[in-house]
């Protein structure tokens, strides 16, 4: 059951309605239609430009008091690479979603993330719009549980395979000639179309009445007001020996109106527009196309501005911009005939590195105990503000800009730029260690390893491997993530690195710890702890001390418990580790209620928990709240102690399945 906490309505995520696009009153009581005949699932199909999404979008805002829930919406990509390789996989969708409802680590096994989403959503009423799907199989995965959810869909395909699981299909023609031109009219003006009626009805025509490229002639004229109607007529008209018809639907017309609005761009706009079409980034920020133009932010800021106004990208919230596939085909196009190899290649290695800069600056704000490797920028960005200016700022940039980070990551992978790959996994801790995003954890230090390796860099080696083994232990590969460690703890040793060796060792402990093996993960503590004193590591030894009493909890000794959490806090706070600190004052807790000093153990499990709330860490919120409804019990108050649980059952449903599981059996 989802307490109210859980159930806070989620943002409305629709993309924007322009507010010059034609009625469509057809196509939207057809959509109510199906929406009253119950229809929990409709797709949308239709050609390239024809304005499934805008027309979805639109019909789904109308329908916002019959979804109090909320809103989500996902760009599945089903069209962006011929291959499929840059489609939206399930776990990215799931993950976008799940944290939309107030998740925060996601599981790693796609089966788990499935079915937190259909137990999460399984109560809501809420409205999903899966945009650009390929196949029937990308759709069944992201549908949410329970019967009050709506999904639309939109394709360029029929997906007839959905009528098995309940669909219903609506298809979304071109205009008709009279809407395409009052399309037109709207961009332009009723007294330009008026002066140039053959003009403009010419002009609706070779754009096969496809609202993108109406939309695009539109913005043409509207940039330069004193041209005539006719004169984009002629450049819109076929010309063969410039233009190649590709295989999808509404691409050619696409493509004409495409050059025609590229060929009135001012110079600078020109250039973002094919530096950004050749970049492997789905959206984009100003700071991000500034770093890659090596210009400065104002300069950026007006070329999108441009860009904005041009159609040709579209504006799809604060500071964040995408193109429409097909314009981004075009860019990508115009990039390749017009710059050369090495500029585009500059342009990719200062966007990653801009991203490996900014994510260093979040990880030393938000884990400033950590030791950060060497950073080997070749080019510095010109001088960028950063997007954040507090922790809560920090960590919201490396989440919302998770999948652009992991693009970088493949992108220096792929092109040989093995220092800044490893680099950058390395600056994405803290979004590992405080939103547990188990897959895109691990699959960055599986790249990170190999990059480290290539690279000739062993320290850089070890340290992806421990921070590699800490997310497989976190999703429960206890038996790779061992393998990691022995790696790390070899390599360390034969380096003679304490420092490292101590960590391997302590994930060690810490694996056998969670497998119940507890005879074999003391040694591995107390050994980490003599070697991280020895090299002079305090943080280490105290974060080897609370797993030591772990253990001592488990065998029901709360006294020798105590010492080791209490031993530990002290050094957290000597150290400046807020975050380890109060997990130690949250063990710390919970081992005097154990030992019968109820008071003093609830009032230290309460503070660890206030501040678990204000740094958003909602897995040690559970973690603290569970504690809590075990300390109350012990003292007999089980009304409390059903109220913590509730509470700890609501962040578990969104963090971990299987903590929520175990509660669920144990309160059973």
């Amino acid at each position: 059951m989802h307490t109210a906490a859980a159930r806070a309505p989620v943002p409305r995520q629709l993309p924007p309605v322009p507010p010059h696009i034609v009625s469509r009153d057809a196509d939207l009581a057809a959509l109510d239609g199906l929406r009253a005949a119950g229809q929990p699932l409709i797709v949308v199909n239709g050609p390239a430009g024809v304005g499934k999404t805008t027309l979805v979008a639109r019909w789904l805002r109308t329908l916002a008091e019959e979804f109090p829930d909320g809103q989500l919406y996902a760009d599945l990509r089903g069209h962006s690479s011929a291959d499929g390789a840059e489609r939206a996989t399930q776990g990215e969708v799931l993950g976008q979603f799940l944290r939309a409802l107030g998740a925060g680590a996601i599981p790693a096994d796609p089966g788990e993330q499935a079915a937190l989403w259909r137990s999460a959503t399984a109560g809501r009423r809420i409205a999903v719009l899966l945009d650009n799907a390929f196949t029937a199989a990308q759709i069944r995965p992201l549908l949410p549980g329970g019967p009050n959810a709506l999904v639309a869909v939109t394709s360029r395909r029929m997906l007839s395979g959905l009528r098995m699981d309940g669909a219903d299909f609506h298809r979304l023609e071109a205009l008709g000639t009279a809407d395409a031109v009052e399309l037109l009219r709207r961009g332009i003006g009723a007294d330009r179309v008026a002066r140039e009626p053959a003009a403009a009805h010419r002009i609706a025509t070779l754009c096969a009445g496809l609202p993108l490229a109406v939309c695009l002639a539109a913005a043409r004229l509207a940039a330069r007001p004193r041209q005539p109607v006719q004169a984009l007529a002629d450049a819109l008209t076929p010309d063969a020996a410039r233009l190649t018809a590709l295989e999808v639907e509404g691409e050619a017309t696409v493509a004409k109106a495409l050059d025609a609005s590229y060929a009135v761009l001012s110079e600078e706009a020109a250039r973002l527009y094919r530096t950004l079409g050749a970049l492997p980034l789905r959206a984009f920020g100003s700071r991000a196309a500034a770093a890659a133009c090596a210009e400065t932010l104002p300069w950026a800021e007006r070329g999108l501005d441009e860009l904005v106004e041009a159609n040709l990208v579209e504006d799809i919230g604060p500071d964040r911009c995408r193109f429409h596939d097909l314009v981004r085909v075009h860019a990508e196009a115009r990039a390749l005939a017009d710059d050369g190899e090495q500029t585009r290649e500059d342009a990719l290695r200062r966007v990653c590195e801009w991203y490996l800069e900014t994510a260093t600056a979040a990880q030393i704000r938000l884990t400033p105990a950590q030791f950060v490797l060497e950073r080997t920028p070749l080019h510095p960005s010109p001088g960028l503000p950063l997007p954040f200016t507090d922790d809560l700022g920090a960590l919201g940039w490396l989440d919302e800009e998770r999948p652009r980070l992991m693009s970088a990551v493949r992108a220096a992978a792929d092109r040989g730029w093995l220092a800044i790959c490893w680099q950058l996994v390395d600056a994405m801790w803290p979004l590992f260690l405080r939103l547990r995003h188990y897959g895109l954890w691990i699959e960055a230090h599986e790249i990170g390893v190999a990059a480290a390796r290539g690279d000739g860099n062993a320290r850089a080696e070890r340290q992806m491997l421990n921070s590699g083994a800490i997310g497989l232990s976190a999703a429960g590969r206890l038996d790779t993530a061992v393998e990691w460690y022995e790696a790390s703890r070899r390599a360390a040793r034969d380096a003679g690195d304490e420092r490292d060796e101590g960590q391997a060792l302590l994930g060690l402990g810490a694996c056998h710890r969670e497998a119940g093996r507890m005879d074999r993960a003391r040694p591995y503590l107390e050994r980490a702890i003599a070697v991280w004193e020895k090299c002079g590591y305090p943080r280490g030894a105290a974060l080897a001390r609370i797993v030591l009493g772990e253990i001592a909890l488990t065998e029901d000794d709360p006294e020798r418990a105590a010492a080791f959490f209490g031993r530990a806090r002290a050094t957290m706070v000597a150290v400046s580790a807020p975050h380890d600190e109060a997990r130690a004052l949250a063990f710390l807790g919970r081992a005097r209620s154990r030992a019968g000093e109820r008071a003093s153990g609830t009032a230290q499990l309460e503070q660890a928990l206030s501040v678990f709330t204000a740094s958003g860490a909602v897995h040690w919120q559970a973690r603290t709240l569970e504690m809590l409804g075990e300390s109350a019990l012990d003292g007999g108050d089980e009304s409390a102690a059903r109220e913590y649980r509730a509470r700890a059952l609501a962040r578990y449903e969104t963090t971990s399945p299987a903590d929520a599981q175990r509660l669920r059996e144990t309160a059973g």
